[in-house]
C-alpha cells in the first residue's frame, strides 16, 4: 500500500497536526502584526470534514484574531438584499482571520439544488461571484478556497454514525438525508459552480476527505504553504515580583456559593 492509499497512523497524525497548529500560531502573529486579512472559505458536500479541519485549525489560535463565520438562513430582510451584502460585514479588518464554514457559496450548490433560489439568481450569482472575489483580492484580501470532496459511500457511513452517536445526533438535518437522494444534482452544481468562479485570482484547491486525518493535515499544510507568513518576534516579558501585603485578609469562605464538588463523587 502505497504512502497516498495508507491510512494516516494517530501517532503519526497527532504529531504532525501538532507542528501543523504551532505553525498556525506563527501565521496569526504575521497576520496580526503585518496587518494582514486572510480569508478561507471552506465548502463541501454534508459531512465532507470540514467542520472538524476548521476546529483542529482554529483550535489554538486567538478568537480575537480568528474567528469562525457559519451564517444562519437568511432573515426575510436579507432575503432583499444583494446576494453578498450578508457575507460583507463578516469579512475581516487588518490582523484578522475568518474561516467561513460555507459561504456565499450557498447559492450556487444547496439553494440551487433544494429550489431555494430562482434560475435567474442563480445564473446572476454565477456571473457576480468572480468578480466579487476580484474585488477582494485587489483590495488586498488573501482569500483561499477549499472544497472537501468525500464519496457516496463514506458520505452515507458518516451519515449513519451520527444518527447512532447522541453527541452528534444534532449535526444531522432533514436537509443532510435529502442530499442523499440528490447526489448526482450536487455533483452536477459542483461542477457548474468550479467552471465559473475557478478563477486565476482565487483558485479552487479541492482536498479528498474520506480519511479525515489525512484530509486536516493536508489542507492545513496547503493552507500554510500558500501564505507568505515569517517569523514574528515576540515582546519580551517577564513576571513581576509578588509586592508584600498590604493586610488584606479574605471573607470567610462560607459567605460565598461554591459549585459543588461533581468530580469528588467520582474518585
Amino acid at each position: 500500500m502505497s504512502g497516498k492509499d495508507a491510512a494516516v497512523p494517530r501517532k503519526t497524525y497527532e504529531k504532525e497536526l501538532a507542528r501543523l497548529q504551532g505553525e498556525l500560531v506563527r501565521l496569526q502573529e504575521w497576520v496580526r502584526t503585518e496587518g494582514a486579512r486572510l480569508v478561507v472559505v471552506f465548502e463541501g458536500r454534508d459531512a465532507a470534514g470540514k467542520g472538524g479541519t476548521i476546529k483542529r485549525l482554529a483550535e489554538h489560535l486567538n478568537p480575537r484574531v480568528a474567528r469562525i463565520a457559519a451564517l444562519p438562513k437568511p432573515t426575510e430582510r436579507q432575503r432583499t438584499q444583494w446576494y453578498f451584502q450578508r457575507y460583507v460585514k463578516h469579512l475581516p479588518a487588518a490582523g484578522e482571520i475568518v474561516l467561513f464554514d460555507r459561504s456565499w457559496y450557498n447559492r450556487a450548490g444547496v439553494e440551487h439544488v433544494m429550489g431555494f433560489c430562482t434560475d435567474q439568481e442563480y445564473r446572476l450569482f454565477l456571473r457576480q461571484c468572480p468578480i466579487f472575489e476580484r474585488m477582494l483580492v485587489e483590495d488586498g484580501i488573501l482569500l483561499r478556497k477549499y472544497w472537501f470532496s468525500v464519496s457516496d459511500t463514506e458520505q452515507q457511513e458518516r451519515f449513519r454514525r451520527r444518527l447512532q452517536d447522541p453527541l452528534r445526533r444534532w449535526k444531522l438535518s432533514p436537509m443532510d438525508l435529502e442530499s442523499l437522494t440528490r447526489w448526482e444534482a450536487y455533483s452536477r452544481a459542483k461542477d457548474e459552480m468550479l467552471v465559473h468562479t475557478d478563477i486565476t485570482e482565487a483558485p479552487w484547491f479541492v482536498v479528498e476527505s474520506d480519511d479525515k486525518r489525512r484530509a486536516r493535515l493536508n489542507m492545513i499544510a496547503h493552507l500554510l504553504g500558500s501564505l507568505p507568513y515569517h517569523d514574528v518576534p515576540p515582546p519580551v516579558l517577564e513576571l513581576p515580583e509578588r509586592p508584600a501585603s498590604t493586610g488584606y485578609v479574605r471573607p470567610p469562605r462560607d459567605l460565598q456559593t461554591y459549585v459543588p464538588d461533581h468530580a469528588a463523587d467520582l474518585l
